[in-house]
């Protein structure tokens, strides 16, 4: 078993005549229940309380499915700092088909993930010809352990649609290449811009494109040209021509960069130079470079979460800097005997680009979901690299058959095991503290998961360890003042929620919160100045309008009332609270048809809303007695 270096230009019709197509449908096939036998776990998995809710759980905007003001919202909204209308139409699909039922929701990801291994085996074979080594890659992309955050993650969505579009858009490329037609241009460029949307991670696939043109395409070579971008006039025309035809996709790329960029800002989630220095940046990416490396050769201690630190050793960084030169060196020159090697290393250097720290966004050092698309530079290296090592070795055949068995089977007990951390965010926080003890911002979201437990004593106790070693942490402040405020301790939920906003002073669900604990304590003014100020902040926020209504109908404004339980239902037409809220207040001054509408608007959206119930009975009661007296 070799690598082949012919171009697709001149690569056999794989879906010929007769049976050629049989093995590779069983390739598929295969491929396709692995996936499934192995990640099929997840959907007995509840939603993380990581990211979950702000994407799906508590989205208005995906909870209440597919509709033209949610269409339009996709495309305009920067919500979670990104501009991705793709992954938040495909969630919005999954509200619409599931509701909240967390299993749908990770079939669905389970599904794409399956697709995609599909698609990049069919790249891959159509490529190169390989079919063994191009299976070989496609199933260790499907059951690597480092995926299992991609894939088993409802918020990582994004990542599993991405690597969809980013192996359909190199296999129309390849198809482009082999035939030059431009409606297979213009498909591959429509599959691109369609992967920008659903995650910016793809803007390094340009750069990609012209390595599969030097291999395995074969495009470089000036003999080709006849066939392929130009008229023969050496390697730099040539090269120049493949640019050239790649400027579109650079654009796109620029595009999406630019508006990726500017969603971050926005939401202020791109760490400043004061708060994390370019040098420290740098240190980190060199060291983050070679330990996914570390970590795809072996994928032990794996965490949701590897918070930055403090600093680093500086020989880890040199070293590092040594190792990636060296290799860099070596591909290079190996580059002609070896091209695979060269376009492999480069691959996975160049994809990890936009997500190796230089920009830094988030509180992670690393992330296991960012090698979804980098590590298939480093799967081809491994599967066309040691067939060749292995050439002229007795029974290499079957050497090589139990070898890459022995991977598979590894990986694919590894990643059952690392799927069964992501049954529910208990197990996961407690997980990652096993790997990074004594980090506040885990001990924080383990707090948080086990307040949603309904573990309240549990969640303060982790809250106060986070804030132990980080006292300035305004979210952790905020959370634990929602655990103070569960318990009834309102004097100490609101000493937390105004040191919160003294940290984070435009912090809205803290005005907001204030705000409900003021209400409940008696203090209908100061709460309502929290309502407005976290207005001013969030205008869309749902809960604050349907908060301040609900105050201002015990002041006797009603009319103010129903503005703000309108403002609501604006927002989210599928709030039932605020219909049964605006019922009440129609109730109350007399309009029962109005109210009765209202009712029933809330026990269509939940029909166990039991004091919509009541409230619809007591209307309908009053409505017969005003027949009854006409």
């Amino acid at each position: 078993m070799s690598f082949d270096t012919r171009s697709a230009c001149s690569h056999p019709d794989h879906t010929g005549k007769g049976g050629s197509m049989r093995p590779i449908v069983i390739i598929c096939l295969v491929l396709v229940i692995m996936v499934a036998a192995v990640y099929m776990q997840v959907g007995n998995h509840e939603f993380s309380t990581f990211d979950d809710p702000s994407y799906v759980t508590e989205n208005s905007h995906v909870a209440t499915g597919i509709t033209g003001k949610n269409i339009i919202w996709a495309f305009t909204s920067v919500h979670s700092a990104n501009w991705h209308p793709v992954t938040w139409l495909s969630h919005m699909v999954d509200a619409q088909l599931y509701g909240m039922n967390p299993r749908g929701h990770h079939l669905t990801s389970v599904a794409i993930h399956a697709i995609a291994t599909v698609v990049l085996f069919l790249l891959l074979y159509r490529i190169t010809g390989a079919r063994w080594q191009s299976s070989f890659v496609a199933a260790l992309f499907a059951l690597h352990p480092l995926h299992v955050e991609s894939v088993a993650w409802v918020a990582e969505r994004k990542d599993v649609l991405s690597g969809f579009f980013w192996f359909l858009t190199l296999f129309l490329y390849s198809e482009y290449a082999s035939k030059r037609k431009p409606v297979l241009y213009i498909l591959t460029l429509a599959s691109f811009v369609l992967g920008l949307m659903a995650k910016p991670m793809l803007v390094t696939l340009p750069l990609v494109m012209l390595m599969l043109d030097y291999w395995p395409l074969g495009r470089y070579k000036s003999e080709e040209m006849g066939k392929g971008v130009g008229p023969q006039s050496g390697r730099k025309s040539v090269l120049a021509a493949l640019v050239k035809e790649k400027i579109p996709f650079l654009l796109c790329s620029l595009l999406s960069a630019g508006v990726t960029i500017y969603a971050q800002k926005k939401v202020e989630s791109i760490a400043s130079l004061e708060i994390v220095p370019l040098g420290f940046r740098i240190e980190n990416a060199l060291i983050v470079y070679v330990t996914y490396i570390r970590k795809t050769l072996w994928p032990d201690d794996l965490a949701v979460l590897y918070p930055i630190p403090s600093s680093f050793p500086l020989w880890q960084a040199i070293g590092s800097l040594f190792i990636i030169l060296l290799i860099s060196f070596a591909v290079v020159w190996a580059r002609h005997r070896r091209p695979y090697i060269a376009v492999g290393w480069f691959w996975y250097l160049v994809t990890l680009v936009p997500v190796i720290g230089i920009i830094q966004v988030g509180s992670q050092s690393m992330a296991d979901r960012y090698t979804y698309i980098p590590h298939i530079g480093l799967f081809i290296i491994v599967a066309w690299g040691i067939p060749d090592l292995t050439a002229g070795l007795k029974y290499r055949k079957a050497l090589l058959a139990l070898l890459a068995g022995a991977v598979i089977s590894a990986s694919a007990a590894m990643t059952w095991q690392q799927l069964g951390y992501w049954r529910d965010s208990v197990y996961l926080f407690r997980r990652a503290l096993q790997i990074t003890p004594g980090k506040s911002i885990i001990h924080n979201s383990l707090g948080y998961a086990l307040f949603q437990k309904g573990d309240l004593d549990a969640a303060i106790q982790e809250y106060q360890e986070a804030l132990r070693t980080n006292p300035d942490f305004a979210n952790t402040h905020f959370n634990l003042g929602l655990a103070h405020a569960r318990k009834g301790n309102w004097d100490a939920a609101i000493k937390e929620y105004q040191e919160a906003l003294r940290l984070k002073p435009n912090y809205s669900e803290a005005h907001t919160n204030l705000g409900v604990t003021l209400a409940d304590t008696g203090n209908s003014d100061a709460a309502i100045m929290e309502y407005m100020e976290a207005l001013k902040i969030n205008p869309d926020d749902a809960t604050t309008h349907n908060n301040l209504g609900i105050i201002l109908v015990r002041k006797g404004d009603l009319d103010a009332a129903i503005q703000e339980f309108q403002a609501t239902l604006n927002i989210n037409p599928s709030h039932a609270s605020a219909h049964n809220n605006i019922g009440f207040v129609f109730a109350s001054k007399g309009e029962l048809d109005a109210a009765i509408h209202e009712f029933q608007e809330a026990l269509r959206i939940n029909p166990a809303y039991a004091e919509a119930e009541k409230n619809l009975g007591i209307a309908l009661g009053q409505k017969r007695m005003q027949h009854g007296q006409q």
